[in-house]
């Protein structure tokens, strides 16, 4: 699209229209004459009356308009894509990254004044943006202050307890051996690598994952569980009577989780080293349902502290579960994600169904029949498997609040 400035003389304005219509000649035929279905026109038409006089002319042709307007107040985000894609237009050859998008940002700016955002009742739109809510399952929020404290005092917790676990084994009189590698797999959310960042300063390897993302919540987020109730009664009934396999509006069951997962645990099958997990409790629960042999009905219930790293050493004919403290940590932020949706919505009343964890040492579910096996195993016990010798441990931890 050509773009013009406020002064823009007769004949520019004479070249803008004539270009316009050749663009709409364009879709003209290819809708009449190729098949075509759909054709995107990209342009700005930043003007309720532009875009009502656009909608007309594309209606005399008998084309039906939907027009996407795309809203994005965070400077930060609107400078990073402008230096990714629009600068390497051949509008920038030659130019400097840095005047290029000094350019291209006052060209924005100069056009921010003659902008109508879209309320047309007439017309057929839809409104797209980033979400200002750092709780939002859409946003991908960084990490706060105190979340970065949580962040070093997960890793160095980690750090000592393997440090500790190797003098353990030479004060018994095993081999001085150097520790097996720790490798870190965090989810494609910033919150998540972000809270792996400490380890990485200290030059441990980091990889994200993308199956480790948390369970979409659907229409269901950001709502209360008395919402929920009152408006989903049939969802909430179906819910109770199969917590792991249902699925509420546009949203993932335990089940489509755990099917995603099944690369990484097919992955996390083979590994050798010690592997530290960081990811939203929803992936933590089925992972270690999967680790611990849990029955699926029980994994929705499954309850991870955030001042734990629970440790998960694989043994011969049952997997070992440990809980690593994270000490010194502001009480606010121990209880089991406060910002996490509450679904599995638990019955209203009656003692069923409610969730009382187990005090194990290792996460709790709810005592009913199907208890998964899990052997308690104090952290000081000594019955660990030493770290250097057979398959590694995993470690799961659930990532950094933000606030």
């Amino acid at each position: 699209m050509l773009m013009l400035g406020r002064t823009a003389s007769a004949k520019s304005v004479l070249l803008r229209q004539k270009i316009l219509k050749r663009c709409r000649e364009d879709i003209y035929h290819f809708l009449n004459h190729e098949n075509g279905q759909i054709a995107i026109y990209d342009a700005v038409n930043p003007t309720a009356a532009g875009r009502r006089s656009l909608a007309k002319e594309f209606g005399k042709n008998d084309v039906a308009t939907l027009f996407i307007e795309s809203a994005c107040t965070d400077e930060r985000i609107i400078e990073e894509n402008v230096r990714s894609v629009k600068i390497s237009s051949p509008d920038y050859v030659g130019w400097t990254a840095e005047d290029a998008v000094k350019h291209y940002l006052s060209r924005m700016s100069a056009k921010i004044p003659h902008f109508d955002t879209m309320e047309e009742p007439e017309l057929n739109y839809i409104k797209a943006g980033t979400s200002r809510d750092e709780d939002s399952y859409k946003t991908d929020a960084p990490l706060s202050d105190q979340g970065r404290t949580y962040a070093a005092k997960m890793g160095q917790a980690l750090l000592k307890h393997r440090d500790g676990e190797r003098q353990a084994l030479i004060d018994r009189g095993g081999a001085d051996i150097p520790l097996k590698p720790l490798k870190i797999w965090t989810s494609t959310r910033r919150r998540t690598f972000e809270t792996a960042n400490w380890l990485y300063d200290q030059g441990y390897s980091v990889r994200q994952r993308n199956q480790l993302s948390q369970l979409n919540p659907g229409v269901c987020e950001k709502l209360s569980e008395r919402r929920i109730r009152a408006e989903m009664p049939e969802e909430v009934a179906k819910h109770a009577a199969d917590p792991y396999h249902h699925r509420y509006p546009r949203a993932e069951s335990y089940h489509d989780l755990a099917v995603r997962l099944e690369p990484i645990i097919l992955e996390l099958e083979r590994q050798q080293d010690d592997l530290l997990i960081i990811a939203h409790e929803s992936v933590l629960r089925v992972l270690y349902g999967y680790l611990l042999a849990c029955n699926a009905a029980d994994i929705p219930s499954l309850c991870f502290p955030r001042n734990e790293i629970i440790e998960i050493i694989p043994a011969s004919y049952n997997n070992e579960a440990t809980s690593i403290p994270i000490p010194d940590l502001p009480p606010e932020i121990i209880p089991s994600s406060p910002e996490d949706l509450e679904i599995p919505v638990p019955p209203s009343e009656g003692p069923s169904g409610s969730a009382t964890p187990l005090s194990l040492g290792t996460p709790g579910i709810s005592p009913k029949s199907g208890t998964p096996r899990m052997t308690k195993t104090s952290p000081s016990s000594g019955q660990s498997t030493p770290p250097g010798s057979g398959e590694g441990s995993m470690l799961l931890v659930e990532r950094a609040l933000r606030k």
